[in-house]
């Protein structure tokens, strides 16, 4: 199946970019298309003001965030 933009859905946000990029690793590992919106946004203004998102396919939401909650830590 091909990810488009339209597909993708917000799985979590995140104030911290090492984490989103933590948990985006984990989804990578498992072979979850994802991606970060907002990244380089986040490290202009001030931790929280506009939080780092994780992106996944809709197809993908269920699965995604199983892992997350079964990897290493919750992410």
């Amino acid at each position: 199946m091909t990810t488009t933009t339209d597909n993708l859905v917000v799985l979590r946000s995140y104030d911290n970019q090492m984490q989103a990029e933590i948990a985006k690793s984990i989804l990578d590992s498992a072979g979850i298309f994802c991606t970060l919106r907002n990244e380089m946004m986040s490290m202009i203004y001030p931790t929280g003001i506009v939080p780092v998102q994780l992106m996944v396919g809709r197809d993908d939401l269920e699965r995604a965030a199983q892992l997350l909650l079964t990897g290493n830590g919750r992410f």
